[in-house]
């Protein structure tokens, strides 16, 4: 049977509220399924808080992903195991949400500036019960305006690094998100590694990390036995995970599309029992 460590809800990025999600993950049979929303923990909390976690029928396991800057390369930390009422994450994310709304203020008005009809409330309404507001809400409210055609164009003409709106946003460093992850009594994994665009940076995180996700939908085979390697000389956990968000403008547009093998969801499930 297949697992995902790596997906996204409503309370983020993602198009599916928890419950849908979860529902999905049951119908195509998932074992260990973990929700990663961007900088938050909202959606793992509203499962909790409505009964539906822990559940029967599928193996849970909370994380949240932080992004981060490392010389000037974006690099992403998930956490898995954490606990989610953590101080010192709250802390943190609340923090990063503060930024995240000082942010998304400043693009509307580049956007603004630039004679776009849009206000912050068109975005709110598109953002619902998410606190981790970011380009991908503008972008499809910009999309809903008629202003562009994808989400995509948006990102290429407006939103993206660079472009007239662009704003940018405040990111933790990489050690502190470790240093929080683990005081939040989980495990911090390198997401995505390919994605950081520079091996020797990868295998410096390495060296200071739990973790690494070596099977992702962008992973070809060379890229897989190279950070397996690494995951060897390092001695860290392997993961893997979709990144699913529900939108085609991702590498998956199905949950199930990219699984991995239950052995090692396993190995991280059995991890949160311990602690």
């Amino acid at each position: 049977m297949p697992s995902d460590l790596h997906t996204h809800t409503n309370f983020s990025d993602g198009t599916l509220s928890p419950e849908e999600l979860l529902a999905e993950a049951k119908n195509i049979g998932l074992v260990y399924l973990s929700i990663t929303d961007h900088d938050t923990v909202d959606g793992v909390k509203y499962l909790y808080e409505n009964g539906l976690y822990p559940g029967k029928g599928i193996k849970i396991i909370p994380g949240v992903e932080f992004s981060a800057i490392n010389s000037e390369r974006d690099v992403h930390i998930v956490g898995y195991n954490i606990d989610i009422y953590n101080g010192a994450l709250s802390d943190m994310i609340n923090e990063i949400s503060e930024a995240r709304w000082t942010r998304f203020s400043e693009i509307v008005r580049n956007l603004q500036d630039r004679k776009y009809n849009i206000r912050e409330a068109d975005v709110l309404q598109i953002a619902g019960s998410s606190r981790s507001i970011g380009r991908f809400h503008i972008a499809r409210a910009l999309v809903r305006k008629g202003a562009f055609k994808t989400v995509r164009e948006a990102f290429e003409k407006m939103l993206g690094a660079g472009k007239p709106a662009y704003a940018p946003r405040y990111f933790p460093e990489t050690e502190k998100i470790i240093e929080v992850i683990h005081q939040a009594g989980g495990q911090a994994i390198l997401a995505h590694p390919k994605l950081v665009g520079d091996d020797s940076l990868v295998e410096k995180i390495c060296a200071n990390i739990d973790g690494i996700e070596i099977f992702y939908p962008c992973h070809q085979p060379p890229d897989i036995q190279r950070y397996l390697d690494l995951a060897k000389k390092f001695n860290l956990l392997i993961v893997g995970g979709s990144d699913f968000h529900g939108t085609a403008s991702r590498f998956v547009k199905a949950l199930g599309e990219f699984t991995i093998a239950d052995e090692l969801a396993k190995k991280i499930y059995e991890l949160g029992i311990r602690n």
